[in-house]
């Protein structure tokens, strides 16, 4: 499953990997951002991403889907 965050007044979104199932990632952060916290990922390589709550300005949770190839006929 793929997050996006994106941060206020930062031109780039943080994207995540990870296995852990949505609900469980959305609740975390929006309880982050209810308290103005930080909150931690980690990602399916293993690194540690802090994000600051307070600065959250939104998410987006995809599940993988694999990309179709080829043309619609």
């Amino acid at each position: 499953m793929e997050i996006r965050i994106g941060i206020q007044h930062s031109p780039r979104e943080i994207v995540i990997e990870s296995e852990e199932k949505p609900d469980v990632l959305l609740e975390r952060l929006s309880n982050a951002v209810a308290e103005g916290a930080p909150v931690t990922f980690v990602d399916d390589k293993g690194r540690t991403v802090l994000i600051p709550g307070a600065k959250v300005a939104y998410a987006e949770v995809s599940t993988e889907e694999p990309r179709r190839v080829g043309f619609l006929g």
